[in-house]
């Protein structure tokens, strides 16, 4: 079951109670130098999610666990690499610590490796039709059993009842147990950062 937040009308709250919940949030990145109309955009993004989120804790409870993606570690260095990697995505983990949610493991520390090593190859331009064609498929083999494992992670420590907060990119392939209830948080902000993007790419081919 999934519920956006931000695009269609919310059910009333009292059909949630109980059950294991998870609060999915896009993960949306920074460039090292952003546009001035991008990065007003993506603020505006993480605000947005940060009151969805609260929101959300008002009517449901506060989050008992967190998981973020790339995250290899639980804990203080979990959260550290959090920090290292999306400044954004941080501050909302560290809110939810405060309140004392526990951040869990997501990713398989050797899986992970592996599928961003097949990744690398893919982007470095390969010549050979057939290489690139067994790269691809040992790349989808460990993307297969990436998203395998985070599924089984989320399964293993999500508890009864509890509600765990999910910050990863959209384009992910994970299946989650039929018995977690996931609310998608969309504020419209995100519609305005994949507006700016298809501009983008539209006047970079343009260019070309």
């Amino acid at each position: 079951m999934s519920e956006e937040l931000g695009k269609i009308e919310k059910p009333p709250v009292e059909r949630f109670k109980k059950g294991r919940k998870l609060f999915f949030v896009p993960l949306v990145f920074n460039n090292a130098e952003p546009p001035d109309d991008y990065l007003e955009k993506f603020n505006r993004y993480w605000e947005q999610v940060a009151g969805h989120i609260t929101e959300l804790v008002g009517k449901l409870g506060d989050v008992n666990r967190i998981y973020h993606e790339l995250i290899a570690e639980p804990g203080e260095a979990g959260s550290k690499a959090i920090n290292a990697l999306n400044e954004k995505s941080s501050k909302i983990v560290q809110s939810c610590l405060e309140k004392k949610a526990q951040l869990e493991a997501l990713e398989e520390g050797d899986i992970l490796m592996e599928f961003m090593d097949w990744n690398r190859c893919l982007l470095i331009g390969l010549q050979n039709p057939r290489v690139v064609t067994k790269v691809y498929e040992a790349y989808l083999e460990a993307a297969k059993k990436r998203n395998e494992g985070i599924a089984r992670r989320i399964n293993e420590t999500l508890k009864p009842d509890e509600i765990g907060l999910l910050l990863m990119r959209e384009n992910h392939q994970v299946q989650w147990a039929p018995d977690i209830q996931v609310f998608y948080i969309a504020p419209p902000a995100l519609d305005e950062i994949k507006r700016w993007i298809r501009e983008q790419e539209q006047k970079s081919g343009e260019d070309n």
